[in-house]
């Protein structure tokens, strides 16, 4: 097996009144999301700590957080692992983000202004650029950003713990799914997203948001492609 690549997590810089313990978590769970831990790659605490230049003791903190979201496994023997995917718990992840995002979409959208829509149509055309470009990550990042906006708008919502413990869980293979995006995602259900929104029709914003889950990750939930994936991420050298 080749070695393992040096962890490379993206690091922000500490808000001013945000604590070590804080920022780790932000950081480490951030990073789970939008894909930068791969599935198969073995992570220890001290590894962790010293990518993040912070002492052992935030890191266990924000491990122990994530592990309780399972967005992360920490073994008895301090190795810490995304947990392990089959294609049948992708395939109920994916259901639940539909059915949990498109109620959540559709409780928020009396709430969704003019001014919410030239903000999701300027993050939509940041996501177009982002593909165009080839930055996965970028692209992860705005996806992320374009679902919230609109769940958030709702002042009552409730939802959205829900949501990111669902992108907690699917992040790691977020990555294989854009890899293979152009095959399946053929209808811009974004722009169907906004049409709904502007019409305020309820049922068509459902249907969007849940064919834009749809098309945008299940497909890479074959158990093939899970382990095909899985393999390669905790084998390569590359970042």
């Amino acid at each position: 097996m080749a070695k393992s690549a040096a962890l490379n997590i993206p690091l922000p810089a500490r808000g001013e009144r945000e604590t070590v313990n804080q920022w780790v978590y932000r950081v480490l769970r951030e990073a789970v999301m939008i894909g930068r831990i791969p599935p198969g790659r073995p992570l220890t605490i001290r590894e962790i700590a010293a990518a993040l230049d912070v002492s052992t003791m935030p890191v266990r903190e924000a491990l122990r957080r994530l592990a309780s979201e399972q967005a992360l496994e920490v073994r008895d023997n301090r190795r810490v692992l995304v947990p392990h995917m089959t294609a049948a718990r992708f395939q109920e992840l994916c259901e639940l983000r539909i059915a949990i995002e498109s109620h959540a979409a559709e409780r928020a959208l009396p709430w969704l202004t003019e001014a919410t829509l030239e903000q999701l149509a300027e993050v939509d055309r940041g996501i177009d650029a982002a593909n165009t470009a080839g930055d996965v990550e970028q692209a992860t990042i705005l996806n992320q950003q374009f679902h919230r906006i609109i769940y958030t708008a709702n002042p009552h919502q409730t939802a959205m713990p829900l949501v990111e413990s669902l992108w907690l869980q699917l992040g790691p293979f977020v990555r294989l799914a854009l890899s293979r995006l152009s095959d399946h995602y053929t209808v811009d259900r974004h722009a169907e997203a906004l049409t709904a929104i502007r019409r305020r029709d309820a049922m068509a914003l459902r249907v969007a948001i849940g064919a834009d889950i749809r098309d945008g990750i299940t497909h890479a939930g074959t158990a093939e492609l899970l382990n095909a994936y899985i393999g390669s991420a905790g084998e390569s050298s590359g970042p």
